[in-house]
């Protein structure tokens, strides 16, 4: 019995310990959605000046586990990325993931179309190693070669159910 209540004990530590790990939020592919359009239509009112904005943690552009970047279609320039500012300024035309996928080159494609649409590749999920795979929606702001994009790791939906979802 005493060995029992102290597992139980130790489990419920474990628990109280790890609690904000599993009490994080995760962002779904709607929300995603609905967050990239707004950013679209924010860029589209506020051209240049408003990037900035998009370079900030405690933005209302970073939500839950997830984010909203911008970058340049015609450059594949990263202009604003509030998770890694390392990446600003820099053109991303070779960046491939562990599968060869040229993702930012994907996202420039796909923002091209009318409506914009999903990308998946496999990057590591903040904090592991081992790639995951990850769904980018992403939108042309229109008049403009400006691209903002947002994504979420998601195993289950296909790329056909996500672009479904951008057409309703």
């Amino acid at each position: 019995m005493k060995a029992t209540t102290s597992f139980f004990i130790v489990l419920f530590g474990l628990a109280v310990i790890h609690a904000p790990l599993w009490a994080q939020e995760r962002a779904t592919p709607q929300e995603v959605l609905q967050k990239v359009t707004e950013a679209r239509d924010f860029l589209s009112a506020s051209g240049q000046a408003g990037i900035a904005e998009f370079n900030q943690k405690d933005s209302r552009w970073v939500w839950k586990d997830t984010y909203v970047f911008v970058m340049d279609l015609d450059t594949v320039v990263v202009l604003a990325h509030p998770m890694n500012p390392k990446l600003l300024g820099r053109d991303q035309i070779g960046l491939k993931d562990i599968k060869g996928n040229f993702l930012f080159i994907q996202f420039c494609e796909k923002a091209a179309e009318d409506g914009g649409g999903w990308v998946e590749y496999w990057w590591p999920k903040p904090g592991q190693q081992t790639p995951s795979r990850k769904v980018t929606y992403v939108l042309r702001v229109p008049g403009t070669t400006l691209v903002v994009g947002a994504g979420v790791y998601d195993e289950t939906m296909s790329i056909d159910e996500l672009n479904r979802l951008v057409k309703k």
